[in-house]
């Protein structure tokens, strides 16, 4: 372990233990990092995905919103590939990753590798579809995937450790401490996960060559009151991982892949009696090695350390009408083997406004202004209204600009940055219908965007490829969720669906955009009887191009998934649980991304301990 990575897991260790001596008061509940989540997301489309689903799909973050949200993906290796998002039509560097209200999306490459986030390190996971740049800056076009840790007060101690044994070799380690007394509040989670990932690959003689990964990481956050009126949160988390890439033929050269990402945040507040008042800190740390060949020490390099401070003050004016304003500054530090050593500094400002008409009315209006000396900036917007006519329905229209800056590997790659290029810009408005009943609720949205100067890598003047905003794109489309909940005396049933229809096109060519199906769908059925749950969870994903000319020789065939599991727990208290998962059970032939086919019938065993 380097040095580095010590001191980062000393202070996670440490801060909590600091913090706990302070003197404090009961808190029954403690605010969580992202406040404005919460509070303006009325007029969008938000999937909070809660703890049940949540362990059953703990491999990866791309596992469980492949099976449980409308986000595509697409993956150079089941595991071991980077998995890249696509939302509502977009690419993988129009999703902004929210971790408790910080947008950590990669400064390097512009995107989040949703196999490099495990789902056992978070207590929850929300996805918010459509613009949230006002909020969140880049990135934040498509939409947004949020994950946070919640400490909670009062008097409690819960051990936990999860281990699962399947498939392919693959092992996976949870272990969870959650504690708490009147004066503290501390979550900790520690994970480990590896994996030969040698499948087979159906309907050939072939394996998975060199797909084998291991990763592990520690989550904290810890809350105390230091007065009635004060108090102080910590969440940090390490993630330190390794990869092999799998071989398109088995004539390849072997190569891996190193991630190793610290991050820490420290936030006060002051709680007033009509206003709240938070100052925050962050420091980010991400750093990747590519090694070319196995056999090699020699590898490709960045790293980039990011510092973060942000001021955000909330005043209700009233019951009924609230104002918040945000300035943050940001200062990111990049070198590597192909970007050289770079900086950039930004500062914004950001206000938001909230007002509720009447008990069927509210509105919510936002603002932000970047300055810095890498680009020109665009004013950016957003406003929103709910209307709810009826108990049951309600109906909400929201609109916004967005956008997204060009990354380090945009401005600086050393054989063809452009240190020119201008953010890409998307105006963006969605339409949607809410209908809540006592048992179930559904909501059915309808959206239409427009992106210009994407920024695209094309062929240049000499052997290199160089980036230029030259695409406009134009999406729409519908996306529908349904949650339905029924028990029938001790038998409980719950049932949760989703679908997206999308249109993506490039306006020159007036052809969809490659990896981008024009349907997919999920649906999960839940069941449980006293100790004892079963469940199953598709997935359907429609037929992708992949070639921006849309010839439809070398598209990927539509494909459909069927997980299935079952569970059953012992001790009168629930002690421990043995869990039984049969992932692909109708053994499909499939891809998500061309030539890298996806394991067929496979086996997981699971076993938890409440202690």
């Amino acid at each position: 372990m380097t040095a580095k990575k010590l001191l980062c897991f000393v202070f996670l260790v440490l801060c909590p233990m600091v913090w706990a001596q302070q003197d404090s008061i009961a808190l029954k509940d403690v605010v969580v990092g992202d406040a404005q989540f919460r509070k303006f997301s009325d007029s969008q489309n938000v999937l909070s995905l809660n703890d049940s689903v949540l362990r059953r799909n703990n491999s990866s973050l791309t596992t469980l919103l492949q099976f449980n949200s409308p986000v595509y993906f697409k993956e150079n290796g089941l595991g071991s590939g980077v998995a890249s998002a696509s939302f509502r039509g977009t690419t993988a560097q129009q999703t902004a990753v929210v971790w408790n209200g910080i947008n950590i999306n990669s400064q390097v490459n512009g995107q989040t590798d949703f196999n490099t986030v495990a789902v056992s390190g978070y207590d929850a996971i929300s996805v918010r579809s459509g613009g949230g740049s006002v909020i969140y800056g880049s990135s934040a076009i498509g939409g947004s995937v949020h994950l946070s840790n919640e400490p909670t007060f009062g008097n409690h101690f819960k051990n936990s450790i999860d281990a699962s044994y399947g498939s392919f070799n693959t092992q996976r380690y949870r272990y969870k401490a959650d504690f708490g007394s009147d004066k503290l509040g501390v979550n900790v989670i520690a994970f480990h996960n590896r994996s030969q990932n040698n499948y087979d690959f159906p309907n050939s003689t072939r394996h998975n060559l060199n797909g084998e990964y291991y990763n592990s990481g520690i989550n904290i956050a810890s809350a105390c009151k230091i007065s009635t009126r004060n108090f102080l949160k910590y969440f940090g988390e390490v993630y330190d991982g390794q990869r092999h890439f799998p071989l398109l033929t088995p004539s390849d050269t072997k190569t891996k892949y190193r991630d190793f990402n610290a991050r820490n945040l420290v936030e006060w507040t002051n709680l007033g009696a009509n206003y709240v008042s938070r100052m925050k800190a962050a420091y980010l740390h991400e750093n990747y090695q590519y090694f070319e060949n196995l056999v090699s020490d020699a590898s490709g390099f960045a790293t980039v350390e990011t510092v973060i401070g942000k001021y955000d003050f909330a005043y209700n004016f009233s019951s009924d009408i609230y104002l918040n304003a945000i300035v943050d500054y940001t200062s990111a530090n990049g070198r590597g083997s192909d970007i050289a050593n770079h900086q950039r500094n930004i500062g914004s400002g950001t206000v938001l406004f909230k007002q509720k008409i009447s008990p069927k009315v509210n509105y919510e209006l936002g603002i932000r202004q970047e300055i810095t000396e890498n680009y020109d900036s665009p004013l950016l917007y957003s406003g929103g209204i709910k209307y709810k006519p009826f108990s049951f329905y309600s109906v909400r229209f929201n609109g916004s600009r967005n956008f997204r800056i060009p990354t380090f590997n945009d401005l600086y790659w050393a054989d063809g940055g452009n240190p020119d290029l201008k953010p890409e810009a998307s105006y963006q408005a969605e339409i949607g219908n809410d209908f809540q009943f006592s048992n179930a609720k559904f909501s059915v949205t309808g959206y239409y965007m427009k992106i210009r100067d994407m920024i695209q890598w094309l062929p240049g003047t000499s052997a290199s490829w160089n980036p230029v905003n030259v695409n406009r794109v134009e999406s729409y489309g519908i996306e529908a969720l349904a949650e339905a909940k029924k028990a029938f005396g001790r038998h409980e049933f719950a049932l949760n669906a989703t679908y997206a229809y999308t249109i993506s096109e490039n306006e020159k060519t007036g052809k969809q955009l490659i990896y981008v199906p024009y349907h997919k769908a999920t649906a999960a059925l839940a069941y449980n009887y006293r100790k004892f749950s079963a469940n199953v969870q598709s997935l359907f994903n429609g037929e992708v191009f992949t070639r921006s000319d849309n010839n439809s020789r070398y598209n990927l065939d539509a494909y459909a998934v069927v997980n299935a599991g079952i569970g059953y727990d012992f001790g009168r208290t629930n002690v421990y649980r043995i869990g039984f998962q049969v992932n692909n059970t109708l053994d499909s032939e499939y891809q998500t991304m061309e030539r890298r086919p996806n394991p067929g019938r496979n086996y997981f065993v699971t076993l938890t301990l409440h202690i």
